[in-house]
């Protein structure tokens, strides 16, 4: 089918076409006009990262993502696809980076080790602990651990789009994924799923209004750590600690739950 023919029919018609013949030609005109979304996403991805993370290597993990979102995509769910492709091609793009390895093994202890006194103290005292409570139990001052957390922040966004529960119908859901969409659930999603999801939304809720602004700001209303800090009134270094401190609180609290869930 030539693209002349192609451009003559309306998406919709597209995708019924495709289901039927998987028509590479539609396909590629697929990759093709959605080839800004995913350039799109690795920007967002991009925010935050080390320098040694490459924008053309985002873009590149994030196309194997579209072509797997076209192959998959259900148009009888009634999910448009823009969205479903988000998911898919973010997903894509943090498994990439997950097998290369790229968070050095310092940050990542680092990073373990407070999600872990951050689990033990909220498990021990029943509540929401402050900074200098996880900084006396590392035995460190409270100014070192804030620059331990502005060393990790270039991982929490990795780290946050980290798969949370692995449901049996190969569907997986991360905490990235409940930020963005708190209210709109894909329709077939079974109970168990929305009960989980239920679950880390109800926890990003509880989290110091601040830090739980960041997270929603970022992820759901889709601005910048610099446009952030400009609603918020502070640095965009600051937004950056407020989002990992965020991020490992968030994670600590919901391994706690976790434990009593699944």
């Amino acid at each position: 089918m030539g693209n002349a023919l192609l451009e003559q029919k309306t998406e919709e018609e597209l995708w019924a076409d495709y289901k039927k013949t998987r028509d590479p030609a539609i396909r590629e005109f697929f990759i093709k006009q959605y080839a800004p979304l995913v350039k799109y996403v690795a920007g967002k991805v991009a925010v935050g990262m080390p320098s040694n993370v490459e924008f053309d290597d985002l873009v590149g993990f994030g196309v194997f993502g579209l072509i797997d979102a076209i192959d998959k995509y259900d148009l009888d769910k009634k999910v448009k696809f823009k969205t479903y492709a988000v998911t898919r091609i973010r997903g894509s793009i943090f498994d990439e980076l997950r097998s290369i390895d790229w968070v050095p093994r310092s940050v990542r202890q680092k990073t373990r080790e407070i999600e872990s006194t951050i689990v033990q103290l909220e498990s021990k005292l029943g509540r929401m602990v402050t900074d200098s409570e996880i900084a006396d139990s590392m035995g460190v001052s409270e100014k070192d651990y804030h620059k331990t957390l502005f060393k990790i922040s270039g991982t929490s966004i990795m780290s946050i789009n980290d798969v949370w529960y692995a449901s049996d119908d190969s569907e997986n859901i991360t905490i990235g994924d409940s930020i963005e969409s708190p209210s709109s659930l894909n329709p077939d999603v079974i109970v168990e799923r929305e009960e989980i999801k239920r679950v880390i939304v109800d926890a990003i809720n509880e989290l110091p209004e601040k830090e739980k602004m960041v997270l929603v700001l970022y992820y759901y209303e889709d601005l910048t750590l610099k446009e952030i800090g400009k609603v918020l009134h502070v640095t965009e270094s600051r937004v950056s600690q407020l989002h990992t401190k965020a991020n490992l609180r968030l994670r600590a609290k919901l391994t706690n739950i976790r434990k009593g869930i699944i």
